[in-house]
C-alpha cells in the first residue's frame, strides 16, 4: 500500500502534515480521517483503518490537527472550530488534487467534527464515527481539575494520556458552544455509528444521542470491549472491515477497470501485517483475507493459501455441475462440494521422499436425479477448468514490479 506524505495550510496559514494512503489497484473512492483529542494521524486506530480502507480501493487521507503530530502552530490556540475549519482545509486539498471525499470517518472529537463539517462538504454521502461524544463539551472531563486555572489565568497545562498539553480559555468557551443536534438533523449523508459499550472515555449513551438525533439511513455497530483509542490491532481491523463494507452501500463504487492483460483484471495480495500471516486479497470490488493458523504464527482470520486453492477447485467443480444440469434442464435441486488436501509420497518419483499434491472431492447432488444423470454429472465434476488446471503442469512467471 503507497503511502504519500503531503502537506497544505491550515485555517490559519500554519502547515498541516498529512498521510495519504492510496490503493495498490484502482482508486474508487476518498476517505478523511479526523483523529481524536489530543492524538495524531499516526495513531494504530488510524493507521490500520486507513490501510484496510486503501486495500478495498478506497484512499484515506489522514492528518495532524494544528499543534499536533507533525503540524505546525500551537495547540492552545486551537479549539473545535478551527479543528473543522482544519478538515475543510483538508476537504479543498483533496478537491484540487480532484480526489474530493465521499466518506468521513472521525474518531473521538475528531468525529464530533466530522458532523459538523459535512454541510459543507458537498461530496459527502458517508460519516463514520468512532467513540464520538454527543456533546462535544463533554472532552473538558479530561482535564476538569485545570479548569479553573485556565478560566482565570487563559491557558494552563493538563496531563492527557501522560503527555503535557497546554490548554487555553478560548478552547473551553468555544466547545462550551457547540451543539450536534442540528447538524445531525440537517445531515445529508449516510451516518455509521461505531461505539464500544465499555468505552471509559466517551459512554455509549452518547452514540445513542447521536443515533436518535439523525435521520436515516443510519446505522448503529458495537465495538464489542474494543477500548476508546481502540488500540487493538483487531479491534481497529474489524472496525476498518465493518466501515468498508457498510460505506459502499452508499457511496455507489464505480466498477474498476480490468487490465488490459487480465480481461477478469488483477488479483492482489497486500501483506496486512509484518509481524504475522494476514494478508489482504483484493480482486476488483471483492475482498478477503488470507492467514495462517495461530499455531504456526497466524491470526487464523482468514483461508489458508491451500484453502483458497481448494475453494477454487470446489466452487468451479460446483458451478461446473451447476451449468451442465442446467443446459440439460435436469432436475438438480443442490451441489455441496467438500475438499480435502494432503500431501502424499509420489509413486515412482525420480526424487527420493518427493510428494505430490493429493485432492480429495465428495460431491452431494440434492434432486430428482435418475442414476444415469448423476453417473454424468460426476463425470462432469472431472472437466471443472480448475481441475485441469491441477491435474496438469502449470507455470508460473515471477518478475520485480
Amino acid at each position: 500500500m503507497p503511502t504519500e506524505k503531503l502537506s497544505f495550510p491550515g485555517h490559519d496559514g500554519q502547515t498541516l502534515a498529512a498521510r495519504l494512503d492510496r490503493p495498490d489497484g484502482p482508486q474508487l473512492a476518498t476517505a478523511l480521517f479526523a483523529h481524536c483529542f489530543t492524538c495524531s494521524k499516526d495513531i494504530t486506530a488510524a493507521r490500520r483503518i486507513a490501510a484496510r480502507l486503501a486495500s478495498m480501493g478506497i484512499a484515506v487521507l489522514r492528518f495532524d490537527f494544528t499543534g499536533l503530530g507533525h503540524s505546525e502552530g500551537e495547540f492552545e490556540n486551537t479549539n473545535f472550530t478551527s479543528n473543522v475549519q482544519d478538515l475543510h482545509a483538508a476537504y479543498a486539498e483533496l478537491a484540487q488534487r480532484s480526489m474530493a471525499p465521499s466518506l468521513l470517518v472521525g474518531h473521538s472529537l475528531g468525529g464530533a467534527a466530522v458532523i459538523k463539517a459535512a454541510a459543507d462538504m458537498p461530496t459527502v454521502k458517508a460519516v463514520v464515527t468512532i467513540g464520538a461524544p454527543f456533546d462535544p463539551g463533554h472532552v473538558t472531563h479530561n482535564f476538569a481539575d485545570a479548569i479553573q486555572e485556565i478560566t482565570d489565568k487563559g491557558v494552563a497545562s493538563v496531563n492527557l494520556g501522560g503527555r503535557p498539553f497546554r490548554i487555553g480559555k478560548n478552547f473551553i468557551e468555544d466547545i462550551a458552544q457547540v451543539a450536534l443536534a442540528d447538524s445531525l438533523t440537517d445531515l445529508n449523508a449516510a451516518l455509521l455509528v461505531l461505539h464500544a459499550p465499555r468505552d471509559a472515555t466517551v459512554g455509549i449513551e452518547n452514540a445513542s444521542q447521536i443515533f436518535l438525533a439523525a435521520k436515516h439511513p443510519k446505522s448503529f455497530i458495537t465495538l464489542d470491549d474494543a477500548d476508546h483509542l481502540v488500540s487493538r490491532p483487531s479491534d481497529a481491523e474489524y472496525a476498518a472491515d465493518v466501515i468498508a463494507a457498510w460505506s459502499k452501500r452508499y457511496m455507489d463504487l464505480p466498477q474498476p477497470k480490468a487490465h488490459d492483460t487480465a480481461p477478469e483484471g488483477v488479483l492482489r495480495v497486500t501483506e496486512a501485517d509484518a509481524s504475522g500471516f494476514l494478508q489482504d486479497v483484493q480482486s476488483g470490488q471483492h475482498h478477503i483475507l488470507a492467514d495462517e493458523p495461530v499455531k504456526f504464527g497466524g491470526t487464523n482470520k482468514g483461508l489458508t493459501p491451500y484453502g483458497l486453492v481448494s475453494a477454487g477447485l470446489g466452487a468451479c467443480t460446483a458451478m461446473t455441475i451447476r451449468m451442465y444440469a442446467r443446459r440439460k434442464g435436469w432436475p438438480l435441486s443442490a451441489v455441496s462440494v467438500d475438499i480435502t488436501h494432503a500431501k502424499e509420497h509420489a509413486q515412482d518419483a525420480a526424487e527420493p521422499g518427493a510428494k505430490v499434491d493429493h485432492f480429495d472431492r465428495l460431491i452431494r447432488l440434492s434432486g430428482d436425479l435418475s442414476d444415469e444423470q448423476r453417473s454424468k454429472l460426476l463425470e462432469i465434476a472431472d472437466k471443472c477448468p480448475v481441475h485441469r488446471t491441477l491435474e496438469r503442469a502449470s507455470t508460473v512467471t515471477t518478475k520485480l514490479a
